[in-house]
């Protein structure tokens, strides 16, 4: 399970930016990895002001984004994965945009909403977008994707 924040300025979205599974750099939401014990509305907020230098208020709960991945043992993937994220609302207090030194990002950048779809950039920032336009009352888009094979493009 992990937290991401959905922060948007004068029509820009805040990302970071990490490296892919084949090494290529893909824009992510500020967001991820709990540590034990945690709450999700403090790793969130930890995890923004680490990838990004900003401090935000969560603003609100936009929803809940299921997935699984099915790889293939022949290939050496795990066989099974499935991931929860919580995508919240954040809204930016304080702090100043800097890039992260030694984690799991590298760089972070506000983005034109018009440009992001654009970017080279995980499935988990379309989904959080529309979620943030669409604002479900269930916190669930209606179209969820099929689980898909983790030895495919």
């Amino acid at each position: 399970m992990a937290p991401y924040a959905v922060c948007v300025r004068d029509g820009q979205l805040l990302l970071a930016r990490s490296p892919g599974p084949d090494g290529t750099p893909e824009w992510v939401l500020p967001g991820g990895g709990m540590e034990h014990g945690e709450d999700p509305y403090d790793t969130v907020r930890r995890e923004v002001t680490e990838e990004t230098g900003y401090r935000i208020e969560v603003t609100g709960l936009l929803g809940i984004d299921s997935h699984r991945l099915v790889g293939d043992p022949r290939v050496g993937r795990r066989l099974d994965h499935q991931g929860l994220r919580i995508i919240y609302e954040g809204e930016i207090t304080g702090g100043e945009l800097r890039h992260e030194v030694g984690g799991s990002t590298d760089f972070a950048a506000w983005h034109d909403l018009d440009a992001v779809p654009a970017l080279t950039r995980i499935r988990l920032v379309d989904t959080a977008l529309r979620l943030w336009r669409e604002r479900p009352p269930h916190g669930r888009l209606a179209d969820r994707p099929v689980p898909r094979q983790m030895n495919e493009g």
